[in-house]
């Protein structure tokens, strides 16, 4: 996708994806709820955990989620996408946040 719209952020998420396993990122609710604001769309090229509290709802696209944060974003009105469901969606990457 990065070569067919010439954005740079799905290039930068694809080589954070690329990394094995054992060393992708893992996020906790916390983190993203002091780096966000309320409606923001937010990528984490890794896993999202439940550690923590959101208080506002945002749009996040992840590798993986825990059940519990799942749960949590859920709750507080946001939504959790896939980062392919966001790839389709937002096919420029514009307004889109890299947490992780």
């Amino acid at each position: 996708m990065s070569r067919e719209s010439g954005t740079r952020i799905w290039k930068d998420v694809a080589n954070r994806l690329s990394v094995s396993k054992s060393r992708r990122v893992a996020v906790n609710l916390s983190r993203l709820n002091r780096y966000t604001e309320k409606g923001e769309i937010v990528i984490v090229p890794g896993k999202v955990l439940g550690t923590g509290r959101i208080d506002h709802p945002i749009n996040v696209a992840a590798f993986d989620y825990s059940e519990q944060a799942r749960a949590k974003i859920i709750t507080a009105k946001g939504k959790c996408l896939s980062i392919s469901q966001l790839l389709k969606k937002r096919p420029k990457g514009d307004n889109v946040k890299i947490i992780g």
